[in-house]
């Protein structure tokens, strides 16, 4: 599918946020880890928490969702015994489910996604697991692997978190089942902390007892503890509410988007900061951001780390900032569905945008004239970047075409129809 995202000086509306994916995908674990019954409210809907769906099925859990409610019965510490698992183009499943694989004989994690997931490495958990008691056949630390477990034993365990932090999270949530004690020590460096903040909320609300140090760079986790079956509730998803809040940032707009918790403990709630010190005029208050743009934005400096999946959209409503944004310590980026650097600073050059890379930095020289736009870009299947690249298209002089725009599905299957609801002009064609 292609997206034809075509010049919108107005934006006016109210948008319910989508439910986080991020939380969905984490309370669906914590709810097939117990062997109760557990409920979620509002639980996303999107590739990736459909392929977490498919997978805890396919090892065993019960789900059933009526209207906005899921139910799930799960399996605690003995999944079903599969010799297969496809979790799509989804990187966090895969690699919360590789330690859950752990307590199967032979499980494989099959490669459909080969110019996407195919390429991500996951060595560094591989490697954890390894210390486990657990025999892992891989092509060079990434798909297809294949997990030989069965008996995963607990210890001292070591980690590499300065690709991702997910391999820990997988490790924290898996340890607390196991008969031995545990330890996990983070070796070198530790990306996206807040995220992991995330898992250990997760975890906590779902009974388990977990020690973190304060840099969260060792955990003391006792073995033997089982989930317990709960309620959970999910809240609005800043990552890809962010691109609506950039969107209304570079337009004229009145917009307003629901569902987002002042306090929530996700650190893509900073898009709130990165826009007020760009200037934009907004409010957040009673879960309600509303925005009421002007277009005229200033440039900024922020560490990417702390709101990873916002950083692109940022970068989007820079470029049409005043002055030189920087965004720095996103190394990370380079590690996702595709070269979140690289690939998507080429697709904006080729829009008219003016930035650089570094290794681990993104500098955008802003054009508060705007950009010319009127060509086809790639988004190198990555719904982030589709989201990001359709906000510089709504202020380009000539629009843009967004090849592969389908793949939005990832996260926010119905990012367009939000988009068009509050008056962007985008055209979809099969």
């Amino acid at each position: 599918m292609k997206a034809i995202v075509k010049p919108t000086p107005v934006l006016n509306g109210e948008i319910n946020a989508l439910s986080s994916k991020n939380y969905t995908t984490r309370y669906m674990l914590v709810a097939a880890l117990a062997e109760g019954t557990s409920t979620i409210r509002y639980p996303a809907h999107s590739e990736d928490s459909d392929a977490m769906r498919r997978c805890i099925r396919d090892l065993g859990a019960e789900l059933i969702e009526e209207g906005d409610t899921m139910t799930i019965r799960g399996f605690g510490r003995h999944p079903k015994q599969v010799s297969e698992l496809n979790v799509g183009n989804a990187g966090a499943v895969l690699r919360f489910l590789m330690s859950v694989a752990a307590f199967c004989p032979e499980l494989t994690f099959v490669n459909t996604y080969p110019d996407s997931l195919g390429k991500r490495p996951h060595d560094d958990l591989i490697t954890a697991l390894e210390q486990m008691n657990v025999r892992v056949e891989h092509s060079n630390g990434k798909l297809p692997i294949t997990i030989r477990g069965g008996q995963p034993k607990g210890g001292r365990i070591q980690v590499s978190g300065n690709v991702s932090s997910q391999f820990l999270s997988s490790l924290l949530f898996m340890t607390p089942l196991l008969d031995e004690d545990s330890e996990i020590e983070v070796l070198h460096d530790l990306k996206s902390k807040v995220v992991v903040g995330q898992t250990l909320e997760v975890i906590r609300q779902a009974g388990i007892r977990i020690e973190a140090s304060d840099d969260l760079m060792h955990y003391r986790i006792p073995g033997r503890q089982r989930y317990e079956a709960k309620e959970y509730v999910v809240q609005g998803d800043y990552p890809g509410s962010a691109a609506i809040l950039a969107a209304a940032a570079v337009t004229q707009s009145d917009v307003r988007v629901l569902r987002l918790e002042e306090e929530s403990k996700q650190g893509e709630r900073a898009v709130v900061d990165v826009l007020r010190a760009m200037n934009v005029p907004l409010t957040h208050e009673n879960g309600v951001v509303h925005i009421k743009g002007d277009g005229s934005l200033q440039a900024v400096e922020f560490d990417g780390d702390h709101f990873t999946d916002a950083v692109l959209a940022m970068v989007a409503t820079a470029v049409f900032a005043k002055g030189t944004s920087r965004f720095y310590n996103v190394e990370n980026l380079r590690y996702k569905e595709c070269d979140r650097i690289t690939d998507y600073l080429n697709e904006l050059r080729k829009a008219g945008a003016d930035v650089e890379e570094r290794q681990s930095e993104i500098i955008v020289h802003g054009k508060p004239e705007g950009v010319e736009g009127g060509v086809e870009i790639d988004a190198h299947y990555d719904h982030r970047v589709i989201m990001a690249l359709t906000v510089v298209g709504l202020r380009s002089k000539g629009g843009l075409t967004i090849k592969e725009a389908h793949h939005v599905a990832k996260s926010y299957p119905h990012y367009f129809e939000h988009l068009k609801s509050i008056g962007a002009d985008v055209q979809l064609i099969d």
